[in-house]
This record gives C-alpha cells, structure tokens and sequence, in this order.
C-alpha cells in the first residue's frame, strides 16, 4: 500500500508564487512595484508548464529535471496563449484580471491534481532535490556519456530558453512608446461633441468645456489662447501654464461673450505647448453669428 506523502515542496513554492503575484498585481500600491515584473514572468512563462507537467509526470522516473524544465518553459507559451484565446470568446475578454483569474485556476488546479497523484505513487513520486537537479543539468550538459551531438544540442537548448526569457524580460520592462500626441477637444453643454450655441445675440455667450489630455511620454505645459476672427481675447489665467503629465486629463468651463456683432465669425481656441506662443500646436474653432440686442 502507498504511504501518503505531505505536499510536495515545489508545488508549495509554485501555489506560494501564484498567490504572491496576485496581491502584487491587484493590490494598488503594491502593482507599481519592479517586484510585480519579477513575479509576472514566471506566472506567465513557467509555472502553468510546471504545473502541467507536475500533473501530467507524477513519477520520479518519467522526466528528468533538464527535461521538466524545458518542457515547462514550452509548456507555458502554448497554454498561456490558449487561455486568452478562451477568454476572447467570453463576456470577460482578454484584459488582465480576467486572465490573472484564469491563469491561477489553471495553476493551483493543475497541482492539486499532482500533489493527488503524487501521493498515489508513494515513494516512487518526484521530489525536488536541488542538489540532483544540479547534477542532473551536469551530466546532461558536461559528463553525459551519450553522444557529442546530444550534448549539443541540450546545451543549444538551454541556451535559447535563457536568451528568450531575457528577451522577455527586456521586453516588458522596457515597454516601446507609442505614438506621441496631445488631445484637444471642446465639448457643448451636454457634454458632446455636438449642439454647441453658435447662434446669439450680443451679450449672450458661447459655452464650452475645453478638455486636454497628455499622451506626450512626458509633462508637458499647455496654454489656451482664444481668438475671434483673428483678434486674440483677453484670455483668462486659467487657460495658461497648465502643466499634465503622461496620460493625465484637464477640463474646464470656459464662457466667452462676443463684443461685435457679425456673421459666420471664427472662434478658435489654440493651443499652445512649452511656451512655444509662435504657433499653435492644436487649432480648433466654432462658426458664430452675433446679431443686435433683443427688442426689450
């Protein structure tokens, strides 16, 4: 009869990482933190391998450390990928708590049928004992008595798995910029981009919200000048030295009351960046008319 084993130390270490990297993920001022990228590789690109072939090999003769190592690695990047493809089927989509919530069921499932498994086979099971798994890369790499070729291309092998994950690495740390820009829009008294008060009598004003948002990679000073066929109005200080960083937002009231009268007048408001008041960076504008005071 099987004697029942405790849980086994790797599958403690990977539900032990899963867990960590969850509240490094989802706890707000924690998810800021380089520790959350250190945690998120191997959530990604080995433990649902690991775990997978933990559940798949129970015995400590159906795989080799160099060989459960690298299948995890290979693992991972096909189940992973699987995974956001369920979910891009699903009201969910491929955003990252769903994922995160998926991928650790996928885990922890994966290794409680291992650790099941695992005491089924009694002493026969796999236990990880760093000081063989360190013998065991030796002999497959260094004293193997198998073949030149074989070593080669285990050494080949390990070799491209550690430069992927490197390259990895690199790649979510050091994220590309995207396309740099600023948005400038006004909006109407609802709100929209619509229905904005264009025809008035003098004394009445034009209403907007002036909205800006940063998408620069960097802070940026803006500053807002209004102008009326040509004519620059006094601009409040308010529109001016408006600093954002990357990505924030800014909104504001701004009413304006024509002094003349006209037609099909051109209201512009011009945005400027960096105290660069030579030219305008964003122009966008409003077709008015302005007639007499109303019969009282």
């Amino acid at each position: 009869m099987a004697s029942k084993t405790k849980t086994p130390t790797d599958i403690k270490v990977v539900i032990g990482l899963v867990l960590l990297a969850n509240i490094f993920v989802l706890v707000p001022f924690l998810s800021d933190s380089p520790i959350r990228t250190i945690l998120g590789l191997p959530l990604v690109l080995f433990l649902p391998g690991y775990a997978l072939i933990a559940a798949l090999f129970p015995g400590k003769d159906d795989l080799d450390g160099i060989e459960r190592v690298a299948l995890s690695f290979g693992l991972s990047i096909a189940v992973v990928p699987l995974i956001g493809l369920g979910l891009n089927y699903t009201q969910w989509g491929i955003r990252l708590v769903p994922i995160l919530v998926f991928l650790t069921n996928f885990i922890i499932i994966m290794s409680f049928v291992a650790i099941y498994r695992r005491e089924a086979l009694g002493d026969e099971a796999f236990s990880v004992d760093f000081d063989k798994l360190a013998s065991s890369f030796k002999n497959e790499i260094i004293t193997d008595p198998g073949s030149k070729t074989d070593r080669i291309l285990t050494i080949v092998l390990v070799i491209s798995i550690l430069a992927s994950v490197m390259t990895l690495a690199y790649v979510v740390a050091t994220p590309k910029q995207g396309e740099r820009f600023t948005e400038f829009y006004i909006l109407g008294p609802e709100r929209m981009a619509d229905n904005y008060r264009t025809q008035l009598v003098l004394g009445e004003s034009v209403d907007v919200i002036v909205g800006i948002v940063n998408h620069e990679y960097s802070m940026v000073n803006y500053s807002v000048v209004i102008r009326l066929d040509d004519e620059i109005i006094d601009t409040p200080q308010s529109l001016q030295n408006i600093s954002l960083e990357h990505d924030q937002q800014w909104e504001k009231p701004v009413s304006f009351v024509p002094s003349v009268t006209g037609e099909s007048m051109k209201l512009q408001y011009l945005l400027y960046r960096e105290d660069n008041m030579t030219a305008s960076y964003r122009d966008l504008h409003l077709w008015v008319n302005v007639g007499g005071q109303k019969d009282g």
